[in-house]
């Protein structure tokens, strides 16, 4: 046992060094160099799926190597400022998940200044409609089908469960989802001060309704939100916990926890194999997937500290 620790510390250590030497962690819709520490047997990869005309409307399928019956599937679109990112780089979030028995789409979508605010939302939402197209080739159950995004793919995430425009646009509505989980999301940026989304949205003509937070109802599916506490990018407290508090107030299930230790973009970073050891954020996203209406936290991790409204402080 103890040398199985060491060698799992060192991993962790080497992947951690990797990303840094590299320099990759100033951009948030990079991790890809701790895939060369993730394994390749644990999943059936079927990549380059056309679900559009596009070249960057393609995604890559992740799926369990063995499943009894028609289970979960978790639809992921990246970070990247809607500026950058790719799918291939993302590798470590459908081992994860499908190392669980869960399957998962990793979908590119166009990006700025190709185009703007709300092409992106659009090829979302193109995405989930052909992971329904195809849920018998994917073994997934109709029931359990979530959206999850990190950072911009987040916001992604939030707009198809929260605004039904999107989903509308691909003949889909939320309430066909399961639940959506965000990381590190940006739910209420105006006025925009990051440069290259003020490219994607024409700032400073943006709709008030690109918010997602202005979308929050008691429409919304079951929600997970994880945060790192310390982010500097994206503000937890003005972003996943104010949209936590409306949702909850709105009478959604909705879970929501802070991590101390990890970044904006190692948050993420830690659903892979080397990085587990950062934060339980896999553990914390297989339960809810599971289990959508189980919003609390888990013991011993510091949750978000909800309660109903008219008590504490908030």
């Amino acid at each position: 046992m103890m040398i199985q620790q060491n060698i799992l510390s060192r991993r962790s250590s080497l992947a951690l060094a990797v990303l840094g030497g590299v320099g990759f962690l100033s951009g948030c819709s990079a991790a890809g160099a701790i895939n060369a520490l993730v394994p390749s047997d644990s999943y059936t990869l079927r990549p380059a799926v056309a679900y559009g005309a596009d070249p960057r409307q393609q995604l890559d399928v992740y799926l369990p190597l063995a499943r009894a019956q028609p289970g979960p599937v978790v639809v992921f679109f990246y970070g990247g400022s809607w500026t950058t990112g790719e799918r291939a780089t993302y590798k470590f979030v459908g081992e994860a998940l499908a190392s669980r028995g869960i399957a998962v789409v990793v979908a590119d979508y166009r990006l700025s200044p190709q185009v703007r605010y709300p092409v992106f939302l659009q090829d979302s939402a193109l995405a989930v409609r052909w992971t329904f197209d195809h849920l018998i080739d994917l073994g997934g159950d109709p029931r359990q089908v979530f959206v999850m995004g990190h950072s911009a793919g987040a916001y992604n995430a939030a707009m198809l469960a929260l605004d039904a425009r999107w989903l509308a646009g691909a003949g889909l509505k939320p309430a066909r989802l399961a639940g959506w989980i965000g990381l590190a999301g940006p739910y209420d940026f105006l006025p925009i001060v990051n440069p290259d989304a003020r490219v994607a949205f024409e700032w400073p003509v943006t709709p008030a309704d690109s918010q997602p937070l202005v979308h929050a109802s008691a429409a919304s599916p079951p929600a997970l939100l994880l945060a790192a506490r310390s982010d500097t990018l994206v503000n937890p407290v003005r972003n996943s916990e104010a949209m936590a508090r409306k949702l909850k107030a709105a009478g959604v299930a909705v879970g929501l926890e802070f991590y101390e230790g990890v970044s904006h973009v190692t948050l993420v970073a830690a659903m892979a194999r080397p990085l587990r050891g950062l934060a339980p954020v896999l553990d914390r996203i297989e339960r809810f997937v599971r289990r959508p209406q189980d919003t609390g936290a888990d013991p011993g991790i510091h949750g978000d500290g909800l309660q109903a409204p008219g008590k504490g402080s908030g």
